[in-house]
């Protein structure tokens, strides 16, 4: 059990019997009031959002997270397939448990994947992934200096923005946080 004031953004704490991820925290003591955390965290099971306001002596159970790596193999079109690289048993999650995260998948991708009492509840990927140009306009000569920005489509489905000089076939690093081009790969 945590106190409330030692929640930090990023913690997956059990609260109302529910598992939380802890997205916003902020201690506050107003004049002469007592001080009280208030918090704004996201529902694991439905995604949204909920803000509370804890007392700074309230205690909250901190949920105990089993972390595995996991390699990436393939998609049906309805599962995504991983592979647990340390005991080799194979699982599939579904397009909800990885939302966006599905456009960065290529396979052998490394992710690190949170299981609660052994049913997943979170991939995280790397930083960085590359992905091929499968799609975009043709480059332009000598357009190395301009900032100038084209749409490309990426082996996955993922449209990024990327400098005019990329041409498709092309293997660019491709941010996962933000989705954006970070430089030719």
């Amino acid at each position: 059990m945590l106190s409330a004031t030692q929640l930090r953004p990023g913690m997956v704490v059990k609260f109302n019997n529910e598992l939380h991820s802890i997205f916003k925290m902020e201690h506050r003591t107003p004049g002469n009031l007592r001080g009280f955390v208030q918090v704004k965290m996201r529902k694991l099971s439905t995604g949204s959002m909920i803000e509370h306001r804890f007392s700074s002596e309230d205690r909250v159970e901190k949920a105990m997270l089993d972390e595995h790596e996991m390699e990436y193999l393939y998609d049906d079109g309805e599962f995504y397939y991983f592979m647990n690289t340390e005991n080799y048993e194979q699982m599939h999650f579904t397009k909800d448990l990885l939302g966006d995260g599905v456009y960065y998948l290529v396979p052998q991708l490394k992710v690190a994947v949170e299981f609660y009492e052994g049913k997943p509840i979170s991939v995280e990927l790397p930083a960085s992934v590359d992905l091929m140009v499968k799609e975009t306009e043709p480059g332009l000569k000598g357009a190395t200096v301009s900032n100038v920005t084209k749409p490309a489509t990426m082996e996955t489905g993922l449209v990024v923005q990327v400098p005019a000089f990329i041409n498709e076939g092309e293997r660019i690093r491709v941010n996962t946080s933000e989705g954006t081009y970070q430089e030719r790969a």
